[in-house]
C-alpha cells in the first residue's frame, strides 16, 4: 500500500506540472495571439461566446479530461487560451489530477507488474501477446484509413429532376 501512495504522489506532482504548464503555455499564446494581426478575429462576437462558456463551463471538462488519453492536453491548453479563470482552473486540475494520478498508481502500476510477471514466467506468450496488440492496432488504423479515402471519394449524389 506505502508503495501505490507514493506513487500515486509522484504521478500527482507530476501531473500537476504537466498540466499547469500546458494551460500556462495557452494562456501565453493567447496573449500573444490577442497582441498579433489576428487579435481582430479573436474579438469577434462569437469567438468571446465560446471564451466565456468555458471560461463558465470548462471546468467539468478540465476534470474529466483526465480520465481520457489525449484529450487532456488539449484540454488544459484550450483552458489556458481561453482565458479561464484560475479560480475555476485549480479546483478542476486539483481533482482531476488526483483522480488520473490514484488510477494510473493502482490499475497502471498492476497492469505494469502483471506484465513483469508475464514476460518473467512466459516469455514467449508475452511476445505473442504484444505482437497480437500491434498487429490489431495496425489492422485498425488501416481499416479507419480505408474507410476515410472511401467517403472522401464517394461522389455527390445528382440532383432530381426538376431540382436547382
Amino acid at each position: 500500500m506505502d508503495k501505490v501512495l507514493l506513487t500515486a504522489a509522484g504521478l500527482y506532482v507530476i501531473v500537476l506540472l504537466r498540466a499547469g504548464g500546458t494551460f500556462a503555455v495557452g494562456r501565453l499564446a493567447a496573449a500573444g495571439a490577442r497582441r498579433s494581426r489576428f487579435a481582430e478575429r479573436i474579438s469577434a462576437s462569437k469567438f468571446q461566446r465560446v471564451e466565456r462558456a468555458i471560461q463558465r463551463w470548462g471546468a467539468p471538462v478540465v476534470a474529466v479530461s483526465f480520465l481520457t488519453v489525449g484529450f487532456q492536453t488539449a484540454a488544459n491548453f484550450l483552458a489556458g487560451s481561453m482565458r479561464m479563470p484560475l479560480t475555476r482552473y485549480l479546483p478542476a486540475l486539483f481533482v482531476g489530477g488526483a483522480g488520473w494520478a490514484l488510477l494510473y498508481a493502482t490499475a497502471g502500476i498492476g497492469a505494469l507488474e502483471m506484465l513483469g510477471r508475464l514476460f518473467a514466467e512466459h516469455a514467449a506468450l508475452g511476445v505473442a501477446g504484444i505482437a497480437v496488440l500491434v498487429l490489431a492496432a495496425g489492422g485498425l488504423i488501416a481499416y479507419r484509413r480505408r474507410r476515410a479515402a472511401r467517403t472522401d471519394r464517394a461522389p455527390e449524389p445528382e440532383p432530381a429532376a426538376g431540382e436547382s
